[in-house]
């Protein structure tokens, strides 16, 4: 049993929901921020690879412009990561979720690199 827990994140945005919905669930939006080069199959699995490492992703669910669930391929199957999009009610802001799991210890890490991510996809889309 994994002892791994989830964790959430947010993070206001300056887009529309279906730019940045691009940009968390094709293959090319994820190459530009999340992996040096993505690929996907036709049974929905996707290959993210950085310098030498791959990693392998079954896409779950998606709903356009809402949400994107993978699963990588190497984990339990009761983990996932989730790019989920909202709307606020009180400043009508786009805001990005990020649903991860890691073990308790690793979480501010593994925050920290989302953030890097982050700058680096709000960099791409101009927010």
């Amino acid at each position: 049993m994994s002892k791994k827990q989830l964790y959430t994140l947010e993070y206001p945005v300056r887009s529309s929901p279906s730019i940045l919905f691009e940009f968390l669930s094709t293959p090319a939006g994820l190459g530009e921020w999340f992996a040096d080069k993505v690929d996907e199959s036709k049974e929905h699995v996707f290959t993210f690879t950085w310098n030498d490492s791959t990693e392998k992703a079954q896409l779950l669910d998606m709903q356009e412009n809402k949400f994107v669930r993978f699963h990588w391929l190497h984990a339990p199957k009761e983990e996932y990561f989730e790019f989920e999009i909202d709307k606020s009610e009180v400043t009508n802001q786009t805001i990005l979720i990020i649903k991860d799991f890691a073990e308790k210890k690793e979480i501010k890490d593994q925050s920290q690199l989302w953030e890097y991510q982050v700058k680096d996809l709000f960099h791409r889309i101009g927010a």
